[in-house]
């Protein structure tokens, strides 16, 4: 391409992503009447499947097609100016909390950050205390290996099971009624680096794991475990040739560019594959029709790109694969060659989309290179790419490629300080999981204004050590505030509304029946808005910053509750030299109407649980 073209084309593209960037501002006082009158106005959809009780909450994204969506409408508009805090739970932990508290059975299941403790409350009892505790006894080397933080991200429930990982790579299963141990699999070894960080997930017969560790240079994988007994079925390598990656006759990718033999080994220097990242820490979400998993991949390694020249396939994409085999069907990479570590672990929310006279099956990533996807997940053809926050690095996204235009200026180079590139490196938005309401067709999710001044410096490999080379000193993009909460139409690629905050908004969002929508902030305030103009109708400051994902759920009373974590750390540490950043913190708070509950109130001050308290002795002294 000629400097002249190229000029030409970033000019066009330039002209394209202001029209985007205006767009952003909102759809309207007409379109947010029109959209207040005509519940899923936008025509998208979603598949609720396994359509649990409504009540219950079995996992991170309560259904398959990770919607984060409640049908709850007890809490609405015209009471949840009442909501006060019902009750809580603090488990003494001091780590990041990154989970969501699952429910069923009135029973609720919580398990902390490492040492990854597992706890059962009985939600029918006074105080909800303690039914059981489990402790896997994690290794402490896993503290040391671990890149951001000794977090975990979920758990699941399946067939009468607890399900998670720890942090030095075991999953293990617990009898849910019992905390009896079941099974417990080893899937790495955590001195050579490898830490498991995201939930564990289960669809169908399987739970599906993935690891952590790009940072360390580790092979990243995701496998796949038989639900009765641990068993490893199968194990998928996202770097390499075409048999690690489980690459066959029917992988089929929309775009030419990610077609070839052994992609995955050719793309990259000889032999880098082999500790080149890109690994599965995300989310998992499923199409029990299509019978597809999807999921995405991390950064390439090292980050400096100048080390390892080429595609570098299939780091910061996104596969979908087979769920009882795991061969791969198709596949997509958001960031050739990830010059920033934008990585393509989001989630993907699968709906359903009215698209040019046709209903296409979709998904959408908020990708952390700052771009918003919606692609076919039948096809893997992108049919909106749009930026949704604050980016520098790319001036749009190629039409026919799908492949994003880098503004060459925007390039790092080793040893040469990269001054304001935006997005940072954990993105516009990172792991934390947006929201999809089926009644106004809208996503919810908590995105950053955050920009970075980088520069590489070459390293070599040393299994089990940093290999990284990225040194960043992170800033707030324009305007100063460092987070925003924000309603996206994945059809049209724009904004509705926002919220902008001066702290990041890093927690997972919530979106329920009576069109509110709740979420967290790295400062520690919880937040219910209206799903549909963003008015905030409830804020309630906690102990510390929220980067847990919030549930809902009906207690044995039959009253709705909502319930977050709050305890600051993960990536949202990068933050914390901003004036007024909160304490580290370990606490789950629960919220109802009035703050009333089967679970606290005068009748039931009690030291020891299931019994009422002894009534007060009026007699006086001199009458005994």
């Amino acid at each position: 391409m000629t400097k002249r073209t190229f000029l030409a084309l970033a000019a066009m593209v330039g002209a394209g992503l202001a029209g985007c960037q205006k767009a952003d501002h909102g759809l309207g006082a007409q379109a947010v009447a029109k959209m207040a009158h005509d519940p899923g106005w936008n025509g998208a959809a979603a598949n609720l499947a396994p359509n649990d009780p409504p009540g219950e909450w079995r996992r991170p994204g309560r259904d398959y097609a990770g919607t984060r969506y409640s049908p709850l409408n007890q809490i609405n508009a015209g009471n949840v100016a009442e909501l006060k805090m019902a009750w809580s739970f603090a488990d003494g932990v001091p780590y990041g909390h990154e989970g969501a508290p699952l429910v069923a059975d009135n029973t609720m299941y919580l398990v902390t950050p490492f040492p990854n403790v597992a706890y059962a409350l009985d939600l029918t009892k006074p105080g909800a205390p303690i039914k059981w505790t489990y402790s896997p006894n994690p290794s402490p080397m896993a503290i040391g290996k671990a890149c951001c933080d000794a977090v975990l991200r979920g758990w699941a429930l399946a067939d009468g099971k607890l399900i998670f990982n720890t942090l030095d790579d075991h999953t293990v299963a617990v009898d849910a009624q019992t905390g009896k141990e079941l099974w417990r699999t080893k899937l790495a070894n955590v001195e050579d680096g490898v830490t498991t960080t995201m939930a564990a997930t289960v669809y169908k017969d399987k739970v599906f794991v993935g690891n952590s560790g790009g940072e360390l240079g580790v092979h990243g994988w995701l496998a796949a475990l038989d639900l009765k007994s641990g068993k490893e079925l199968w194990r998928a390598y996202n770097t390499g040739p075409d048999d690690q990656v489980k690459i066959g006759a029917d992988f089929k990718p929309f775009y030419p560019w990610m077609r070839g033999k052994d992609l995955g080994a050719t793309t990259w220097p000889a032999d880098m594959w082999k500790h080149g990242g890109s690994a599965s820490w995300g989310w998992i979400t499923y199409d029990p029709d299509l019978n597809l998993i999807y999921y995405g991949t991390a950064n390439p390694s090292p980050r400096v790109p100048a080390q390892r020249p080429g595609l570098n396939l299939w780091s910061a994409a996104m596969f979908a694969r087979d769920a009882d085999s795991g061969m791969a069907r198709w596949a997509f990479q958001f960031t050739p060659h990830d010059q920033w570590d934008y990585d393509g672990v989001n989630e993907d929310v699968l709906i359903d989309i009215p698209w040019r006279g046709q209903t296409r099956k979709a998904l959408v990533q908020f990708n952390r290179n700052g771009f918003a996807y919606t692609i076919d997940r039948q096809t893997g053809e992108v049919l909106v790419a749009k930026p949704f926050g604050n980016l520098n690095w790319a001036l749009g996204v190629d039409p026919k490629t799908a492949q994003p235009i880098v503004n060459p200026a925007m390039q790092p180079k080793p040893g040469v300080k990269l001054p304001n590139a935006c997005p940072t490196d954990i993105g516009v938005k990172d792991w934390q999981p947006a929201a999809f309401s089926p009644r106004t067709g809208l996503l919810y999710a908590g995105i950053f204004n955050i920009c970075m001044d980088l520069t590489d410096h070459p390293v070599s490999y040393i299994a089990g050590t940093p290999y990284d080379g990225m040194e960043m000193k992170r800033h707030a993009g324009p305007g100063g505030n460092w987070g925003e909460f924000m309603a996206w139409d994945p059809i049209q690629g724009r904004k509705v509304w926002s919220i902008k905050e001066p702290f990041m908004t890093m927690s997972g969002a919530l979106v329920t029946g009576s069109d509110l929508v709740f979420y967290g902030t790295v400062d520690g305030w919880f937040r219910a808005v209206d799903a549909r103009t963003g008015k905030v109708l409830w804020s309630q400051k906690l102990g510390s910053g929220v980067i847990g994902q919030p549930i809902t759920y009906l207690g044995p009373d039959g009253r709705q509750y909502v319930a977050v974590y709050a305890g600051v750390g993960g990536a949202a540490m990068v933050a914390a030299q901003q004036p007024g950043f909160p304490p580290r913190g370990d606490t789950l708070y629960v919220f109802s109407v009035g703050g009333a509950s089967n679970n606290s109130g005068p009748g039931l001050l009690s030291s020891q649980p299931g019994k009422p308290a002894a009534q007060p002795d009026n007699t006086s002294p001199s009458q005994t």
